[in-house]
């Protein structure tokens, strides 16, 4: 199954930056104007030294990528752009003051190209892994990029044809095929073998608790590993446990500095499994196994989940795999998945301890891709846990999220109100045994612009009582999230940044060491702008304003998920 969450990025030169450059040229897109491609932009660059460890950047004056424009009325936002070169590498001028205390590297993943020969791709979620890196070092930053060396994007850039199945891409078959009569079940055969699966690790990055930095999407074989200095890729993550050939996972495990925890979705035997990943270890254990309360063949789409101290929460959405969608040639607009709202929504709650279900309750439908956090409620005073809150991103049960995140719509659709409305919506699990549960609206969606994904809180408050969301919202009229939001789930106060044209990508809350308010600290954003540039912007946790940003000398597309790498 190919990597599922939201969105991604793209390159296009217009700023002006002094840096020292490593490019490696990649071909444009069809769409970019071949007259534009033509264009010499010339830009003085000054050098600077760097430490021994930075020796692989070339010092001479490199070109910086070429702007594009699309041929259609309206040019295409950078945001959703492929890239054009494979690595770029060099210093950022930075505007305004980084904290001295930041020290250490931010990196973000996400699919930054999206066509592949004579092939355009049609979805958002389809593109080839692109880490980024902002490494902060005494107030300066050191930045690059680097497609992820995947088996998919190695034989794409090789064959110059897509080779794997991607979120709604097949490849197409050989024309000896269309004369076998048994391709057909060999094809089958390829899909439930995983052989045919991506490894584009283009969701997420994760840093393990022993050190070792890993890409993340959700086939099992998606999980690769990088160098986050160099952004190389090191090769597999190699799981040692014999749990593979379920070959799909959630594409955001719980990672802490002494263990992992993930979900495995079972497709034969509708269910999940619990898992636990020592820190330093290749093998996970499976803690339990949860089985789905639905009628449906196939489990529910688990993009994420959330943890307590005590407790695993494993969601059951009526979003649900399908076989007969996986089957497909052309996809759906629901592509790998069904919408089964008949079947009812569930959320099961495991004892990490024991692996024992201790609440199994029905809710109101729900579409999410991410959860926020979760934590465990004393409502009785007794000091005995009665019921869980768990916080997530949610779409108000409306699936067509999925499909308007179609590069076509994302490219066509810019400045109009076609974003469906979304929220963060609070379950309240009760641990007595009850059978229903509770989902409600926890802030009013307006104060967010009814729009709420890519979110991201103080990570000390893992499973913990917390306050402070930071997440993407809106300035309405938009097609996606186009601002960073704080949100006070408490107070229910919200704080917007916003800038015209921009589409930033998650908001990541770094704490400062030593802190004592669990909003003190910077966040970290990525921003495509629509005049092609793009910029590192930086935030005060607590008031929410700018503090800094930096320029790069071309456009990014928009990014998924990041993780922070502190430098001691």
């Amino acid at each position: 199954m190919a990597s599922l969450i939201t969105a991604k990025a793209i390159m296009m030169s217009h700023h002006h930056v002094l840096s020292s450059t490593r490019i490696t040229t990649l071909c444009s897109d069809k769409a970019i104007d071949n007259q534009q491609r033509k264009t010499k932009l010339h830009i003085s660059h000054r050098f600077f030294s760097r430490r021994t460890i930075s020796a692989a950047v070339i010092n001479s004056a490199s070109p910086v990528p070429k702007k594009e424009t699309v041929e259609d009325e309206r040019r295409c936002h950078v945001a959703w752009t492929s890239v054009q070169q494979e690595k770029w590498e060099g210093e950022l001028t930075v505007q305004g003051k980084i904290p001295t205390w930041l020290n250490g590297t931010y990196l973000r993943n996400g699919p930054g190209l999206w066509n592949i020969g004579d092939h355009d791709f049609r979805h958002l979620f389809d593109g080839y892994s692109t880490l980024v890196k902002l490494e902060f070092d005494d107030g300066r930053i050191f930045s690059g990029h680097r497609l992820l060396e995947s088996d998919a994007y190695k034989a794409a850039k090789k064959h110059k044809k897509l080779c794997y199945r991607e979120f709604s891409e097949t490849p197409k078959p050989s024309r000896s095929n269309f004369k076998n009569p048994f391709s057909g079940v060999g094809e089958i055969v390829k899909l439930f073998s995983g052989e045919s699966l991506t490894d584009n690790a283009n969701t997420g990055v994760i840093r393990l608790g022993d050190g070792r930095v890993m890409c993340l999407t959700e086939t099992q074989k998606g999980s690769i590993l990088v160098d986050h200095d160099t952004l190389e890729t090191i090769g597999k993550f190699k799981y040692d446990d014999g749990l593979c050939d379920h070959m799909i996972h959630s594409a955001h495990p719980i990672v802490t500095e002494t263990e992992m925890w993930t979900l495995i979705p079972d497709l034969v035997k509708p269910g999940y499994r619990v898992v636990r990943m020592e820190a330093g270890s290749n093998k996970r254990e499976v803690v339990g196994r949860v089985k789905c309360r639905s009628g449906s063949w196939g489990p529910g789409w688990v993009h994420s989940f959330a943890v307590t101290e005590n407790y695993v929460l494993i969601p059951e959405m009526p979003l649900r795999y399908s076989v007969r969608n996986l089957l497909r040639a052309e996809p759906t607009p629901l592509y790998k998945f069904e919408w089964c709202p008949n079947d009812g929504a569930f959320v099961h709650v495991m004892s990490k301890l024991t692996g024992e279900i201790v609440a199994s309750v029905e809710v109101p439908a729900y579409v999410t891709f991410h959860f926020i956090n979760a934590y465990e409620e004393d409502e009785t005073g007794e000091g005995k846990a009665t019921v869980i809150i768990a916080d997530c991103c949610e779409h108000n049960a409306d699936t067509r999220i999925l499909d308007m995140l179609r590069l076509h719509t994302l490219r066509s659709s810019h400045g109009d109100d076609v974003l469906p409305d979304a929220r963060i919506g609070r379950f309240r699990i009760p641990l007595d045994g009850s059978k229903y549960g509770k989902l409600e609206t926890a802030v009013e969606a307006e104060k967010h612009g009814r729009a709420m994904d890519m979110c991201s809180i103080n990570p000390l408050y893992l499973g913990l009582k917390y306050r402070y969301v930071y997440a993407c919202g809106a300035k309405r009229p938009c097609n996606f999230p186009n601002a960073l939001t704080k949100v006070d789930i408490v107070e229910k106060k919200v704080k917007i940044w916003h800038e015209h044209g921009i589409i930033p990508s998650e908001p990541f809350f770094v704490p400062r060491p030593g802190a004592t308010h669990e909003d003190d600290g910077v966040v970290i954003s990525i921003v495509s702008e629509e005049n092609g540039g793009s910029y590192a912007i930086l935030l005060d946790g607590s008031s929410f304003e700018e503090i800094a940003r930096a320029k790069f000398p071309y456009g990014l597309p928009y990014g998924l998920h990041g993780c922070w790498i502190p430098k001691h």
